[in-house]
């Protein structure tokens, strides 16, 4: 299968793609052009709101406005007044490392890992941002987090240390917003691409964006790729299943890095890109923070 460009919106660095249920609409952010996007499926419309510095991941409130981690900071975001309310600074003692991919967990909480973007330096941390906004760090030592995901019953949280080419699995503890249990899910060692954002869908397998690999690839429960979506630019970032029926993976990417030539063979890179692979997502919990 191959997917489709939807928007050419030609992102410096389209990442942290999410489906809204409350609004209908698919929204990313484009972290280096800092930005915020949406597109409605239905009607095609598409929006863009600039930030005042770069959004790494973000997800809805249950009660309404956003939860935005910026590079240094998680803040409770209202989109009309603009207000920002701060949760927590991140890594303030650190001047490599930055915020990066993130996800809600099954009961509302947000996770979100870092990464260190001068040296690649495995420094950087993991923390859960709790619902009475709580903030603890539940993986140390990590270069750059990606991959964030929860299995549909919540039980199993997904990970990905990019450097590293593969996806770990850690059992993961509900009550307490805890991780335990680590042990590897799916290698990459053989695959074209570096493990980058991925999603859940409803029976339990992870679509992985493949960095610098041109492919969205499914890892099964048992830990096998199973599929794979053929993404006609260079670099893919992140996943969500959405649309009215949760059919539909859409799709960011990147022209971060990308010389001329590579830009001029692939026009499209930095658009949003969907397809249908015949399977239906899981929507992730808003923050209920």
């Amino acid at each position: 299968m191959r997917a489709e460009l939807i928007v050419d919106c030609k992102n410096e660095h389209g990442e942290g793609v999410f489906w809204n249920p409350a609004d209908g609409l698919v929204w990313w952010t484009d972290i280096e052009g800092c930005a915020l996007w949406s597109f409605d499926p239905t009607t095609s419309e598409t929006a863009s709101y600039q930030m005042p510095e770069r959004v790494c991941c973000f997800a809805p409130r249950a009660s309404g406005g956003l939860i935005v981690a910026y590079a240094g900071r998680v803040v409770l975001f209202d989109p009309v007044t603009k207000a920002e309310t701060l949760v927590t600074e991140f890594e303030p003692d650190n001047s490599e490392t930055r915020l990066n991919d993130g996800r809600t967990d099954r009961q509302g909480r947000l996770i979100v890992g870092g990464m260190n973007e001068a040296s690649g330096t495995a420094d950087s941390s993991v923390i859960c941002i709790d619902t009475d906004l709580s903030v603890k760090t539940v993986i140390d030592n990590v270069a750059c987090a990606n991959s964030t995901c929860f299995s549909p019953d919540g039980g199993t949280m997904f990970f990905a240390d990019t450097p590293d080419r593969e996806i770990v699995a850690f059992d993961y503890d509900a009550a307490s917003g805890t991780v335990s249990n680590r042990r590897v899910h799916a290698s990459f060692k053989d695959e074209p691409g570096l493990p980058d954002g991925s999603c859940v869908d409803a029976e339990g397998g992870i679509w992985n964006a493949e960095w610098e690999g041109h492919r969205i690839i499914r890892v099964a429960p048992n830990g096998e790729i199973d599929r794979v979506i053929d993404v006609p630019v260079w670099k893919p970032t992140c996943c969500t299943f959405g649309g009215p029926d949760l059919d539909t993976l859409f799709i960011t990417t990147s022209r971060l890095l990308s010389d001329e030539d590579a830009l001029t063979k692939e026009p499209e890179s930095g658009g949003l890109f969907a397809v249908k692979p015949g399977i239906r997502g899981v929507i992730d919990t808003p923050f209920k923070g």
